[in-house]
């Protein structure tokens, strides 16, 4: 500290700021202000004193009204689905409630009737409007392949993991993804779900899609018939179905166990969950150890793996040929 007799220095920026400094500026507001104590600090030749405000790291500006990145995040309550398998099977299930169904006039008269035959039996049920094919495409989207029909409808209820758990008979299969993001491969996962008898499928609530017309349109229907459980901690759910005697098998293709050795050593009535990771990152480490065996299918060597669609078609075909998947309704 310096003598009642010395002279204090005015503050100064020491030279340029270290790279630190630099890279905060981004997060940073300057503002300069007078000196508070002495009117005359300009006279003396003082500079302004400067003043830095910083957000603390990892803090965020909180949401205004009207953001609108935020308010996309909130799903409508209604959604249009398309397609004539995909509202056909829309059509056919108690679950879903219909507000509109729009039908293109050039569609011809045999589509607009086979759709009110199915309206007939629902209680109460709209009236098809006939549109021009542009109105149509201008709702769902120029590059959807709607066939000449759409449908306003709600979304499904959500099932409850433990009550399908309970439910599920001598040697069911439900199938588990692990963080699979892409519509169309999980639309066509719930397809072969659906042809090969699968009881339910279970993804995670984040990281994976939501319940749309892109999905709904790869299903081809599927969507209407296997349940569609989003668990928001995918952990608990495959421990909640290995409580419920469920095997859970993860594929995975390093393992040197095959899916077809695995189910031979199991009982017959024994339930399966397979369980698939997403492409290129597979499994995560946490979802392997709630697995109860890691197994794979056998390919040529020179091929790497198989996209996750296929992999569960192979998977769900091998596990059907041996007796499995007994909800199915019918041959694929």
């Amino acid at each position: 500290m310096g003598g009642a007799g010395e002279r204090r220095e005015p503050d100064r920026l020491a030279g340029p700021l270290p790279p630190g400094d630099r890279q905060r500026r981004r997060h940073c507001r300057l503002r300069l202000g007078n000196d508070a104590q002495t009117g005359d600090a300009r006279s003396r030749g003082s500079p302004d004193r400067l003043r830095v405000t910083t957000r603390p790291r990892g803090s965020r500006r909180r949401s205004r009204p009207g953001d609108g990145p935020r308010s996309l995040r909130t799903p409508s309550p209604t959604i249009w689905l398309y397609g004539r398998h995909t509202v056909r099977a829309a059509l056919q299930n108690p679950e879903r409630r219909i507000h509109r169904v729009l039908v293109a006039q050039e569609a011809g008269r045999s589509l607009a009737e086979s759709l009110a035959r199915l309206l007939r039996r629902r209680a109460p049920a709209p009236v098809p409007e006939a549109r021009a094919r542009q109105d149509i495409d201008r709702l769902v989207g120029a590059d959807a392949t709607h066939q000449g029909v759409a449908i306003e409808v709600d979304r499904l209820p959500e099932p409850n993991l433990e009550r399908l758990c309970r439910a599920a008979g001598p040697g069911t299969v439900a199938v588990c993804l692990d963080r699979v993001t892409d519509p169309q491969n999980v639309g066509a996962i719930l397809r072969s779900a659906a042809a090969f008898g699968a009881a339910f499928l279970a993804m995670p609530e984040r990281h994976a899609p939501g319940e749309t017309a892109s999905l709904a349109k790869a299903a081809s229907g599927a969507l209407e018939i296997v349940p569609v459980v989003r668990a928001r901690r995918f952990a608990h759910a495959l421990g909640i179905l290995r409580a419920s005697g469920f095997a859970c098998l993860g594929l995975e293709p390093a393992s040197p166990d095959s899916l077809a050795a695995a189910v031979a050593r199991m009982n017959a009535d024994k339930p399966i969950a397979l369980v698939l990771g997403a492409e290129g990152s597979g499994l995560r480490p946490g979802t392997r150890a709630n697995c109860d065996s890691l197994v794979s299918i056998p390919i040529r060597g020179d091929q790497g793996s198989l996209n996750v669609s296929a992999a569960s078609a192979v998977a769900l075909y091998e596990l059907r040929r041996r007796g499995r998947s007994p909800s199915s309704t019918g041959e694929a």
